[in-house]
């Protein structure tokens, strides 16, 4: 005689498998949480977080008060060297720059724009506090001594040279263009040019202010 279906199993059978599908379906949760957090992020601007140095200077800002990297620490930053008699790259770049952390809106006030002057002999502090101020205010002018800039510059494998003066006592400084975006630990990261669109920038500087 087959056995009769009881229509009313164990509630405590019925707790107990309850308790398990909650069990799961909070795993599987917490399985896809971990990875949405581990999402390989996609960077516009090369990514050369393995080979750049993290950020690290001795040098005095555009108000006259001597700094560290230190004191940018929590900012998501982007280290540029150049002069501000430049006739060409730097201010293209410093415009690029400019308007890409515009276009952040509120959040810009998270990111510096780092102008580290290559010729502290014609930069005076507020000539750097002038010129970098016109692009953004968030852009800080740095300079310090030679053997400062010297150094800074070494770190991160920028070379400049200066050209002849002319009659009038005019010179060019030959320098590296690159720009340099460090994350808020002060972290080397990416990499980028005076001819990185500023749209390319601004999604990657979003990237880091949110990470």
């Amino acid at each position: 005689m087959r056995g009769r279906r009881d229509s009313n199993p164990d509630p405590t059978m019925t707790s107990w498998k309850g308790r398990l599908l909650r069990a799961a379906l909070a795993g599987l949760a917490t399985l896809l949480l971990l990875g949405a957090c581990g999402k390989k992020l996609h960077w516009d601007l090369d990514d050369v977080g393995s080979v750049l140095p993290d950020l690290k200077f001795q040098l005095v800002n555009d108000e006259g008060k001597p700094v560290t990297a230190a004191d940018y620490a929590g900012k998501v930053v982007i280290l540029y060297f150049g002069y501000t008699h430049c006739p060409d790259v730097c201010p293209l770049t410093m415009s690029h720059l400019a308007d890409a952390v515009q276009a952040l809106g509120p959040r810009a006030a998270d990111v510096r724009i780092l102008f580290v002057s290559v010729d502290p002999a014609r930069d005076t502090l507020p000539i750097l506090k002038a010129y970098t101020r016109a692009f953004s205010p968030e852009a800080v002018g740095l300079s310090g001594s030679m053997a400062q800039i010297q150094a800074t510059a070494k770190r991160f494998h920028v070379a400049f040279n200066y050209g002849q003066k002319d009659a009038s006592g005019n010179y060019v400084v030959n320098h590296s263009a690159a720009i340099y975006v460090f994350d808020k630990h002060g972290r080397g990261r990416l990499i980028g040019s005076e001819n990185s669109p500023p749209a390319q920038i601004t999604h990657d500087l979003r990237q880091l202010i949110d990470n």
